[in-house]
């Protein structure tokens, strides 16, 4: 009989499955090592980032709000929108594969399906042509499915191009307050005086006034429809 403190621990992983358990998990973290270039690539993230962005520059407060809590906005906004379709990945993909009721493949195919739709939803169509010209590749036949290697790029061009429309629109009201106010200021003659002194609590009080942080995350969701 073997001593006891002989005895060896063991640690064992199990992922709702038998010997597919130490893919499965190997899966995941590599799924988790490319989080951030997955956020960035395929979700709603850079719009929402560029257009909050935008708003802080135009209201001539780089540092406010602090780059954490603009983040931290994005981030919840981002998962507000992504909701429907990643619930959607989990029931009818991630599910069923950690409980072993489907294969790899079976479970990628369903996966990608909701998140192409939500790709091709967002994404322009001469983008998606300009990188079917660039690639050389004929274009799809009607009902086929679009490479991964082209909704992605085509979907970043897409959302890069709408948050810089969005961040104009934002930009064009406060840049007329800032033309108002060194008018004023030239026609009384206080060149001395500094516009952005006067200029900045008159656009955070018309902000506020619009209420527009409700008016810009309301627009930022509703863009995604």
């Amino acid at each position: 009989m073997r001593p006891l403190f002989l005895v060896e621990p063991t640690l064992s992983l199990a992922v709702n499955g038998g010997g597919s358990s130490a893919v499965k998990m190997f899966l995941l973290l590599t799924a988790l090592s490319f989080a951030s270039a997955l956020l960035v690539s395929v979700t709603s993230f850079t719009r929402i980032t560029i257009v909050l962005s935008f708003l802080r520059q135009a209201m001539g407060t780089p540092q406010l709000p602090p780059n954490q809590v603009l983040i931290g906005l994005a981030l919840a906004i981002s998962a507000f929108v992504m909701a429907p379709t990643a619930t959607t990945v989990y029931h009818d993909a991630l599910g069923p594969y950690l409980d072993d009721k489907v294969t790899a493949e079976q479970a990628w195919d369903r996966g990608s399906a909701p998140i192409d739709a939500f790709l091709l939803r967002q994404t322009r169509p001469e983008d998606l042509r300009l990188f079917y010209e660039v690639s050389n590749t004929p274009p799809p036949a009607h009902g086929d499915a679009i490479p991964i290697t082209i909704a992605v790029p085509a979907f970043m061009v897409s959302e890069l191009t709408t948050a810089f429309r969005m961040g104009l629109f934002i930009y064009l009201p406060f840049v007329i307050i800032d033309l108002l106010v060194s008018a004023f200021l030239m026609s009384l003659g206080m060149m001395m005086l500094p516009p952005t002194l006067v200029s900045l609590p008159l656009k955070v009080g018309v902000f506020l006034m619009a209420d527009g942080w409700r008016l810009l995350v309301a627009s930022l969701v509703r863009s995604f429809g």
